[in-house]
């Protein structure tokens, strides 16, 4: 019998050895040049972009510091000097 540990993906529905769910967890986050994310990079804004709900457009080249990556590695959870709570696609975005 084996001492391997398993959990339970409730994704998929499964019970999986903890090592190869982490691993299916361990997921890169890229912006749209291919670069690697992580928290607390900054990130420069590839095109001007309409803020729902702020009434507000940020420009191409503003800077977004300490960002944080989120469960979708599509999307970056941020802020701005006038809009908290912000969360950017990441192909909007190059690693600065």
């Amino acid at each position: 019998m084996s001492d391997e540990e398993y959990v339970y993906d409730e994704e998929s529905g499964e019970w999986l050895p903890a090592a190869e769910l982490a691993a299916r967890r361990a997921t890169v986050v890229q912006d749209s040049a291919g670069n690697v994310l992580a928290d607390g990079d900054s990130v420069v804004l590839i095109k001007d972009l309409k803020v729902k709900g702020a009434g507000q457009t940020l420009k191409q080249g503003t800077v977004i510091r300490s960002i944080r990556l989120t469960d979708n590695p599509e999307e970056i959870d941020c802020r701005h000097d006038t809009i908290k709570g912000l969360v950017l696609r990441t192909e909007f975005v190059r690693k600065r």
